[in-house]
């Protein structure tokens, strides 16, 4: 039974797992596409999007006057450092991909399919960014 367990395992261990994760997750930030296996695209897309509301969280905290609005900010960017392999994929983040959204709710990704890939017929997707 798969009651109350939750995440995909990918055919992984934990620290692999991990790893992929991280990765994947930066890698998408970096390049704001990434094209990758389904499995591994709904993996990640949906902390990709709470990294990025996160993001605006902690910029328009920042926006404000004070210690306490600063202290956000910081804990925002401390948390998204903690899931991500680069700083400067988090600067990134903060910088340039969080300040594009700030009128989204939500939605901040596309999944599009793009046929099996040729060695083992995986569902390839291309994960991307919309548009502002």
């Amino acid at each position: 039974m798969k009651h109350r367990v939750y995440g995909r395992r990918l055919g992984r261990s934990f620290d692999q797992r991990n790893a992929l994760r991280r990765t994947l997750m930066t890698q998408f930030f970096e390049h704001e596409r990434i094209e990758t296996t389904e499995a591994k695209a709904k993996a990640i897309r949906s902390e990709v999007e709470k990294l990025i509301t996160l993001a605006k969280r902690g910029v328009r905290a920042g926006q404000g006057e004070g210690a306490e609005a600063r202290a956000r900010l910081v804990h925002a960017r401390r948390v998204a450092t903690a899931r991500l392999n680069n700083p400067n994929v988090v600067k990134k983040l903060f910088e340039t991909i969080a300040p594009r959204y700030e009128k989204r709710r939500g939605g901040y990704t596309r999944l599009l399919k793009l046929g099996p890939r040729l060695g083992d017929a995986a569902p390839m997707v291309l994960l991307e960014m919309v548009e502002e």
